[in-house]
């Protein structure tokens, strides 16, 4: 799945209940992937935001079975520092999470939870 979502606090709820439904119907759990989800989004629109810039949702299961989640926002310059209390939660769930710079001027999340 791969959304294009404006940066506002109603599109990350969005994002959540779009990786729900999606989770659902590819019959995965999709609690973790949800909370994952909100605190990635949430950061998008809260620190990632420019005026006028979308975010962007990615979902896919990699060949290990695993969920892969990457959220993309337009503040590339602006990469988190160590996990502080939403990234904490990410680091908790996911099996896996960092950070990657680009294409400019965008920076990605992304997480990967499951086994």
């Amino acid at each position: 799945m791969n959304q294009w979502l404006s940066a506002t606090p109603r599109a990350a709820r969005l994002a959540r209940l779009l990786t729900v439904e999606q989770l659902r119907s590819w019959g995965l759990p999709f609690h973790d992937a949800a909370q994952v989800v909100a605190e990635l989004a949430a950061n998008a629109v809260t620190h990632g935001r420019v005026p006028g810039r979308d975010f962007h949702l990615a979902l896919r299961v990699t060949d290990a079975g695993r969920v892969r989640v990457e959220v993309s926002d337009a503040r590339g310059e602006a990469l988190p520092g160590a996990p502080r209390y939403g990234l904490a939660i990410v680091a908790g769930l996911a099996r896996d999470w960092g950070t990657s710079p680009g294409p400019v001027p965008r920076k990605t999340v992304r997480a990967e939870l499951g086994r």
